[in-house]
């Protein structure tokens, strides 16, 4: 892709150059600087001069240049979330720190036994990652009732028992 772009710009450069002008004093043309020869033109018309090869310029080329990109920030941040709904029992938190490469967080939660777990967390490169799970509260389990079975009464069939 960088190739076709200066290709093109190239490209463009040759169609829009031109000549450079010459000098056309006297003492341009005899100190040899570049020109068509002064005081009536060219060598072959008469004036008295250096005749040089024409010379391109180049317009301005257009180059794409890309902003510095620094791919390596310093990773620092900090967050925190919660929910806590009502409706469906749902109830967790979140927050955790990073300065470097140290990460800080902990997150809590509400199991369905009514005990809350926390995990402490942190995570560097020298100790990795570490996490201290607690849970506090007591659980508490339903109790399983038991469906009580009635039996029905049995039918007295007298009369139909016939073959």
């Amino acid at each position: 892709m960088f190739t076709k772009i200066i290709a093109t710009c190239a490209l463009v450069a040759f169609a829009r150059g031109g000549y450079i002008g010459g000098a056309s004093s006297y003492v341009a043309n005899n100190l040899g600087l570049v020109g068509y020869g002064g005081h009536g033109g060219a060598i072959l018309a008469g004036g008295h001069g250096v005749v040089a090869a024409p010379a391109l310029v180049a317009a301005p080329a257009v180059v794409a240049t890309k902003a510095a990109v620094d791919y390596y920030a310093y990773p620092k941040y900090e967050f925190n979330y919660g929910v806590s709904d009502g409706h469906t029992g749902d109830q967790k938190s979140q927050a955790e720190v990073r300065d470097g490469d140290v990460v800080k967080g902990s997150y809590s939660l509400h199991e369905a036994d009514g005990t809350i777990r926390t995990v402490h967390y942190t995570a560097d490169d020298h100790n990795g990652f570490n996490a201290v799970v607690s849970r506090s509260g007591h659980a508490v389990h339903p109790v399983v009732v038991a469906p009580k079975v009635i039996a029905a009464a049995p039918i007295a069939l007298a009369g139909y028992y016939k073959h």
